[in-house]
């Protein structure tokens, strides 16, 4: 077919379908919302493609009804005839001007599945949008493509609506021909004397009720109607000759007349009085029959088809709710008797273990017929037992995936009840497959109708939304069980945390104590007047209390280290002079850079006029601990240049030098607890905690922390941190990041 007649023939079966501009309808808009909760996406549309605009049937985040056609990115989709993915849609050339893109609402990611009802001409889409550039899983695009047909259902659905409407149009056409067929003769005709006996009959009334004409000429008229109508026939007659008090005469109403085998039948009867002309008998009665069967089983079938609509649309759009209330399979099962008109139902999905497939139930109708039999019932249904027989009826199902119809039981090889069991009289086994996988079936009992293939094919809708429900209910059961083992190992490791940290910091008090006493000795010996030291004695306590000193810093920044992670650590933020601060870390720090051979260099802060909002005692803490690393892993004679820069609403300090460099593969390493790295120089001091101690210092302050570094040029060591004059962040602020500072990370990259 030509491009040309492909599209004048899919605009023809668009606009025969009926659906463009008409109102919202729950089962698409709840679709569209069970999309966009699937997808976790902020636009999603049911999307039917004109002649010149592209109309939405169902929409999710999106104000407008419909957009133009040229294009659109459906366009693009029903052109490919295939899923259209385009995950940032400003790299794809197609769209990277598209005004939706460039403009409100500023659409950066797109994914349309196109939608048929012929499996040939794509009427439209279903697609999602989102606001900014993302990658699908494989596994969304199988639920998107999955929930694609599921919106093509509803428009075969909606589509055999129109039909039955039109069917249900042309039965009323053809009752109001039955009306003015009543008074001719192309109807059934009883006539019938004053006394109720049958003169007459037409052929049609013969046939419709099965008798031959000699039968029931002569015969009482009330043997063609039910009992409940034929016993007050009779009065009515006479009421009628009488005075004219009848309820039947000159009126049409529907009744149901009484066919020779005993089946009842629908008709609409007008009765009629025609009396004798000069004579002035009593005259004869006439009734006109109108076979209703037709217009009765068009009811029926649309009666069944809303049914069936109704319990689609609230297993899809309520399936949360019925899982939560455990009560999903149940509806199903109920719903299934009811549609089918079955005694037993069931319903189960397929398990793999021990190599083969097993049957779980989920909802199955009591069969039970003794104690016994009511525990293995229980069983069943709480999932404790599987069936794993394959050449079991079921089995055949679920394990062999074929459909089994039998109306007779009695005569089937694998039919064997237990005795005691309810008698079963035919059996109706259907597989929910889904590509190609068995992933459960469903099975019906005990119908008063012969089962036939019709029924199966009519219940494919069902079968689907089946197939799509176990599938929710696996993802679901396994987002519960993954989110129970996150909560689980979350509360393993802040257990393991805490315990840690309180480890910490009672072993920080316990070390500290008998330390103050060692250092306390120490100066009374360097100051004792009585006993003077010698040159050696000095420096035995001088060394002494240097180590001290050093197991005393270390114990220090275990314990800050251990009171953040704890949450205890408490900050006074206020204004502070950076300058001021830098040249008191100098100034303390001095003498070690003379020890080393190393120069300090702050010149030009002297003149940065800049504040900054932090804890004046925890900055010179992050100062000195930046500078002391920079002093101890230069080069004799090296330098470390300290410099300030205000960037936005921040200041932006680094300290660099001229030491030994940080290798690339060291670089993760360098903020993690206790992990020193290997410099080649044993003697360098230190517990691998005082940049982690650092990094947690400033990010509690609202602050960031970097390095770059050049093996043999050296490194810089860099932190950000808010303004004073710009940001006041009150006393009482306990969170790490509050929205304020959150602002000043934003303001400053």
């Amino acid at each position: 077919m030509h491009d040309m007649d492909y599209e004048q023939e899919r605009l023809r079966q668009l606009h025969d379908l009926q659906i463009l501009d008409t109102p919202a309808e729950a089962s698409f808009d709840r679709l569209t919302a069970l999309v966009a909760d699937l997808l976790e996406v902020p636009i999603v549309l049911v999307s039917l493609v004109d002649q010149d605009r592209q109309w939405f049937k169902s929409r999710v985040g999106l104000a407008v009804s419909q957009t133009p056609r040229r294009g659109s990115f459906c366009q693009y989709a029903l052109i490919e005839g295939r899923l259209l993915l385009v995950e940032d849609t400003q790299r794809d050339p197609r769209f990277a001007n598209h005004p939706l893109v460039n403009g409100a609402p500023h659409l950066r990611c797109y994914a349309g599945v196109p939608l048929s009802i012929d499996g040939t001409h794509l009427l439209g889409t279903l697609c999602v949008l989102d606001l900014k550039p993302r990658r699908f899983t494989a596994r969304q695009l199988e639920h998107l493509q999955t929930l694609a047909l599921q919106v093509e259902e509803l428009l075969r659905l909606h589509a055999r609506s129109l039909e039955l409407d039109r069917e249900s149009r042309r039965s009323r056409k053809r009752a109001a021909r039955y009306e003015a067929i009543f008074h001719g003769a192309a109807a059934g005709i009883v006539r019938i004397d004053s006394s109720g006996r049958i003169v007459e009959i037409n052929d049609f009334a013969l046939q419709l009720l099965g008798y031959h004409r000699e039968e029931v000429l002569g015969s009482n008229v009330s043997r063609l109607m039910p009992s409940h109508w034929a016993r007050f026939h009779d009065r009515y007659l006479k009421n009628h000759l009488e005075d004219g008090s009848d309820q039947i005469v000159g009126k049409g109403r529907r009744v149901e007349a009484l066919h020779r085998n005993g089946q009842r039948i629908p008709v609409h009867l007008a009765v009629s009085h025609a009396p004798y002309d000069e004579q002035g008998g009593r005259g004869d009665f006439i009734g006109i029959l109108s076979d209703l069967s037709e217009i009765h089983e068009t009811a029926h079938r649309l009666h069944k088809q809303q049914q069936l609509l109704s319990v689609l649309h609230r297993g899809l759009t309520d399936y949360r709710a019925l899982l939560s209330g455990n009560t999903l399979w149940t509806f199903l099962k109920h719903a299934l008797r009811e549609l089918t008109g079955s005694d037993y139902a069931l319903i189960g999905e397929v398990l793999h273990t021990e190599g083969s497939p097993a049957l779980k139930i989920h909802a199955l109708s009591d069969l039970s017929w003794n104690a016994e039999s009511q525990q293995l019932m229980s069983q069943l249904r709480s999932g404790g037992m599987l069936l794993r027989n394959p050449d079991s009826l079921l089995g055949q199902v679920f394990v062999g995936g074929q459909t089994i119809l039998c109306n007779d039981l009695a005569s089937h090889p694998q039919h064997r009840l237990p005795p005691g069991h309810p008698p079963l009289r035919n059996y109706l086994g259907v597989p929910i497959v889904d590509q190609g996988e068995v992933l459960g079936m469903f099975a019906i009992a005990n119908s008063a109708e012969p089962y036939r293939e019709a029924l199966v094919t009519w219940l494919e809708p069902f079968t689907s939304t089946c197939a799509l429900l176990i599938k929710l209910y696996r993802q679901l059961k396994e987002r519960a069980a993954f989110t129970e083992q996150l909560r689980q190992t979350r509360d393993e490791a802040e257990a393991a945390s805490r315990a840690k940290s309180e480890f910490l910091s009672a072993m920080s008090h316990e070390l500290r104590t008998p330390l103050n006493a060692i250092l306390g000795f120490a100066q009374l010996l360097q100051c004792s007047q009585r006993h003077p030291l010698d040159e050696r004695q000095r420096r035995q306590i001088e060394q002494i209390e240097k180590s001290g000193q050093h197991l005393l810093n270390l114990i220090n920044e275990v314990l800050d280290l251990a009171r953040i992670e704890a949450g205890k650590l408490n900050l006074n933020p206020e204004a502070v002079n950076l300058a001021e601060l830098v040249r008191e870390a100098c100034e303390t720090l001095t003498p070690i850079a003379h020890q080393h051979g190393v120069t300090l260099q702050h010149t030009g802060l002297e003149h940065f006029a800049v504040t900054l909002w932090a804890d004046p005692t925890r900055l010179r803490q992050v100062l000195i601990n930046l500078l002391s690393n920079a002093i101890k892993y230069n080069r004799p004679q090296g330098s470390v240049q300290i410099d300030a820069q205000q960037l936005g609403g921040c200041v932006h300090v680094s300290v660099r030098d001229t030491g030994i460099g940080i290798a690339a593969e060291d670089m993760p390493r360098l903020f993690q607890p206790f992990s020193r790295l290997e410099t080649g120089n044993a003697a360098i001091e230190g517990t691998g905690v005082g940049l982690v101690l650092t990094r947690q210092i400033l990010e509690q302050m609202g602050g960031r922390i970097g390095v770059t570094s050049r093996p043999g040029l050296g490194s810089e060591f860099w932190f950000k941190l808010p303004l004073g004059d710009t940001l006041r962040i009150p006393s009482s602020c306990t969170q790490p990041l509050c929205t304020r500072q959150a602002r000043c990370k934003e303001s400053c990259p």
